[in-house]
């Protein structure tokens, strides 16, 4: 089992010591009304954020009876990284491996500690907050003027001498089979014959 944290850049962070347990969270979430005669009556207003909550350290130095790889990454290096996470408040993955756990979160809270006798290592506690992205829709994104205006303008492509339409179809498309899609875009440029296309011509792409 590994824990790793993972940005949509690329950076992750491989936590050396797998901690001794995983704390998930789930609450149903409440809306509380006071009804005269009735008293206070719950209706469930959906599922709360998940809490994913683990403790463990980072050792100054690799040690193979606890240690998941080596070298182990700089402790303080490794906290820093935590704290940009949380700074920058941008969701970043949660894996662990051999469960179902693979998901993005935010890092909502991070505590350091160091102990005496321990010079270099950094204990610590994690708490993510699992992420939902939030979309906003007005009234005037379902109109259908707009709907019109943010049609996309159709790609075109403009003939270079020794095209077919396969080759054509293969670069800009992914595949020659597909040369069908641009002929019935531009029959009337090219004409009865799909073969026949000449340098200089603009066709629309699919």
């Amino acid at each position: 089992m590994d824990f790793i944290l993972m940005d949509p850049a690329g950076t992750k962070l491989h936590f050396p010591v797998n901690p001794q347990e995983v704390s998930i969270r789930r609450e149903k979430k409440f809306e509380t009304v006071n009804i005269l005669s009735l008293g206070e009556i719950d209706f469930p207003q959906g599922e709360k954020v998940k809490e994913i909550t683990f403790s463990s350290f980072f050792p100054k130095e690799y040690d193979m009876s606890y240690c998941r790889y080596e070298p182990v990454p700089d402790p303080q290096f490794a906290m820093n990284q935590l704290n940009t996470w949380m700074v920058d408040k941008k969701p970043v993955q949660l894996i662990i491996t051999d469960t179902a756990v693979n998901v993005f979160v935010l890092v909502s809270s991070h505590v350091s500690t160091f102990r005496g006798g321990e010079p270099g290592d950094v204990y610590f506690d994690l708490t993510c907050r699992t992420w939902r992205e939030v979309k906003i829709r007005t009234a005037t994104d379902t109109s259908p003027s707009q709907r019109t205006d943010l049609k996309p303008v159709p790609k075109t492509y403009v003939v270079k001498s020794g095209d077919n339409l396969w080759k054509v179809a293969k670069l800009n498309l992914g595949s020659g089979s597909r040369l069908a899609e641009i002929y019935e875009l531009n029959k009337d440029l090219i004409g009865p014959d799909p073969n026949q296309i000449y340098p200089g011509q603009e066709l629309v792409m699919p």
